[in-house]
């Protein structure tokens, strides 16, 4: 750094660039002012020995006087024209200094820009817009410096290819793109602009190579850290909208406003035909003729005929509807439209009915078609006047507008499924609607045959398996009940590495349907294990001796599902109708647990175990009296609704209610005290082998020892 001292102005800096700058731009004013200065000054105050002493410092003594008062002139303050110039030698002298001022204009003149003016003009406006350079806010202030900053002043003052721009926007840069590195062409203009000696071009070359590679590689850093962050920030940008897309009121919105207007797909069931439905032989042929309608259509409309628009399939769950309603489409080999009815509804208004005209819109550009819509009940049940869901008819108003919508014999069938159609609207089973109803009930002994052995032939079973015989220890099962069976029974024939299914792991799957999975762990203690025994034990004992009572199929004390004991037990035959001797009989061996453990243990030792028993007969009772007209009291009048009764009809119900279920705790007291040494060997076998099926029962009541297992 050079300064110029001078009495009016302590000290300013100046740096060597600056200097250098100077050499090429002359202040024309200063310098006349100064040649008038120098026709009136003495040769003593022209050549002043200090600053030739600090020429030949800086290697510039061989300059001339007539350039060295170019060069002091070009550093020194703007003089106005009504100044005068000072002397020369109070002016300033050359010397070293290290201090530097806030702003250029306090280096160059020694103090702060003025903020007055001499000049006039005609208007404000002229005067701002003429004046505007000279605001102090455009005027540079020196700050705080550091490495970087000196950096990116010097690869700014660097002439860059236009091709390294390109098209990249500004936020982009330095994210996707890094920018070029310097040629030894831009060096060497830079060295000519500067007009380094040739002696001292290698150095500066290689100073400026060494610096320059030390700030790339600060530079390149830099960018690389701040690449990872901005790649970071993106990332963690997306992952929150994708948390966010997760929520449940945001993904509720979106799902359902984008399945709004979404496509409906129909489902591939053309591997499913009438050859697989089993056991539901009279549903099957009361839909062959929706099937004939489907291939062949002109068979109707020749003579007249229309088919139903839609067909309701009527049964309890597991019989087989849906399963059903996809071998009619199979066996037509038509488009096959699925929706359940709890997929319409949703949170928010309208959804529903857009969907259903989704729906219908897509099956009727397809037709010939089938739509079959699962659960019906859940969208076409009964509409009713509540405050609280103004708009819930919405729907079911869409799909009957919809079913009037279609023309005769359009090609586009409706299949509905319910478990419980006393819930559907009445406008939606009428006439023109849903009007053919298909029952669809539970297999007989031969369905459940059919079923069992189109399962067993998909599995590894012993050959001396009959499906026949494990029918006839099924009744009530459903069609999807047996196929658990089957599976189940594979399943623990895995799990004991046995190479195919024997009729042990059928049996173990039964029991497992029937009375829950076992609860080995346990740890039930002697005293309650007896009581368990001898609970269970009366339950069998009076099914055993009661004429009319169900066969006993197994019974157990070991812990299963809820209970701590079981009896199993199964008809022989598929049950239609039941007479007054069975429903007071199956009440009698509800009534045989609670009766042993008093008869045993006596009235202060009595447990809970016998509610659910006490639930059962209680159920069987009021049924008898209000729905069956099996009370000689009351006669055969029912009473659906017992609130709606006057409290003399009340009272006189629950009057003989209580009469059949203490004539029935009677009955079982006094079989169990007939029996009481068959009742004692039976628990205490239960406690020994803790499983009984029907076959042991019945040695231990002939009094029979059975076989050590």
């Amino acid at each position: 750094m050079f300064s110029l001292s001078m009495t009016v102005q302590p000290q300013v800096t100046v740096p060597l660039s600056h200097l250098i700058n100077v050499l090429h731009s002359m202040k024309s004013s200063v310098g006349s002012r100064l040649r008038t200065h120098k026709e009136h000054a003495s040769d003593s105050e022209l050549h002043s020995t200090e600053p030739m002493l600090n020429l030949r410092e800086l290697g510039l003594s061989d300059l001339g006087a007539q350039q060295v008062e170019e060069l002091v002139n070009s550093v020194l303050p703007r003089l106005s024209p009504q100044e005068a110039p000072l002397p020369l030698d109070r002016q300033t002298a050359w010397r070293t200094s290290h201090l530097s001022t806030h702003s250029f204009y306090h280096n160059k003149h020694g103090g702060a820009m003025p903020m007055s003016y001499s000049r006039q003009h005609p208007s404000p406006l002229q005067s701002v817009c003429l004046e505007l350079k000279h605001w102090p806010v455009w005027v540079p202030t020196r700050g705080f410096k550091t490495l970087k900053s000196k950096t990116r002043r010097l690869q700014s003052g660097l002439d860059r290819p236009l091709e390294s721009e390109g098209f990249t926007p500004t936020f982009m840069k330095g994210f996707l793109t890094r920018d070029k590195g310097v040629e030894i062409e831009s060096l060497d203009s830079l060295v000519k602009i500067k007009n380094i000696p040739d002696g001292q071009q290698d150095s500066f070359k290689r100073g400026f190579a060494e610096g320059f590679l030390k700030a790339q590689n600060l530079t390149q850093r830099t960018q690389d850290s701040l690449r990872r962050t901005r790649l970071i920030l993106l990332v963690l940008f997306f992952a929150g909208l994708y948390g966010l897309s997760k929520t449940p009121f945001v993904s509720v919105r979106f799902r359902t406003t984008a399945g709004l207007d979404s496509a409906v797909d129909p489902v591939a069931v053309k591997s499913v035909t009438f050859e697989h439905v089993k056991g539901i032989e009279e549903a099957k042929n009361e839909l062959q003729e929706v099937v004939e309608f489907l291939k062949n259509p002109d068979k109707f409309t020749v003579l007249g005929g229309k088919l139903p628009k839609g067909v309701l399939l009527v049964g309890p769950p597991g019989t087989g509807k849906t399963l059903l309603a996809r071998a009619v489409a199979g066996e037509a080999d038509v488009p096959f439209y699925y929706a359940s009815g709890s997929e319409f509804d949703e949170m928010f208004v309208g959804v529903g009915a857009s969907r259903i005209r989704n729906l219908f819109r897509q099956a009727k550009a397809n037709a010939p078609c089938v739509i079959f819509i699962d659960e019906l009940d859940s969208v076409g049940g009964k509409r009713i006047e509540s405050p609280m869901h103004p708009y819930s008819r919405q729907t079911i108003n869409q799909l009957l507008a919809e079913m009037d919508g279609f023309k005769p014999n359009e090609g586009v069938i409706i299949i509905g499924a319910t478990n419980f159609p006393e819930a559907l609207d009445n406008a939606l089973i009428r006439p023109g609607r849903f009007d053919m109803q298909v029952i669809v009930p539970k297999p007989d002994v031969r369905g459940r045959t059919e079923i069992i052995n189109w399962y067993l032939r998909k599995i590894k079973v012993d050959p001396a398996i009959e499906a026949n015989i494990i029918a006839r220890g099924t009744v009530g099962f459903s069609g999807a009940d047996l196929e658990n069976l089957v599976n189940q029974a594979a399943l623990k024939a895995a799990v004991d590495g046995k190479d195919m299914v024997t009729l042990k792991e059928l049996e173990f799957a039964k029991d497992k349907i029937l009375m829950g999975p076992e609860r080995k762990s346990a740890q039930i203690d002697k005293k309650n294990k007896t009581i368990t025994a001898y609970h269970e034990s009366g339950h069998a004992i009076v099914a055993y001796f009661t004429k009319d009572a169900m066969p006993i199929n197994k019974a157990t004390i070991m812990p299963r599902g809820h209970s701590l004991g079981h009896v199993s037990m199964l008809p022989e035959n598929d049950r239609w109708s039941e007479t007054r001797a069975q429903l007071l009989a199956q009440m009698d061996v509800s009534m045989g647990g609670r009766v042993a453990e008093e008869i045993i243990f006596g009235n202060e030792y009595i447990t809970t175990g016998a509610s659910s028993d006490f639930d059962s007969a209680t159920k069987i009772a009021k049924m008898m009296v209000t729905r069956f007209g099996m009370c000689e009291k009351l006669g055969v009048m029912t009473y659906s609704d017992m609130t709606a009764q006057s409290p003399e009809t009340q009272a006189a119900v629950e009057n003989e209610v209580r009469v059949i279920l203490k004539d029935s705790y009677e009955r079982a007291r006094a079989l169990l005290k007939s029996h009481a040494k068959e009742h004692k060997n039976l628990a205490e076998a239960l406690l020994l082998y803790e499983t009984l099926d029907v076959k042991d029962i019945r040695l231990v009541l002939e009094g029979k020892t059975l076989e050590t297992r």
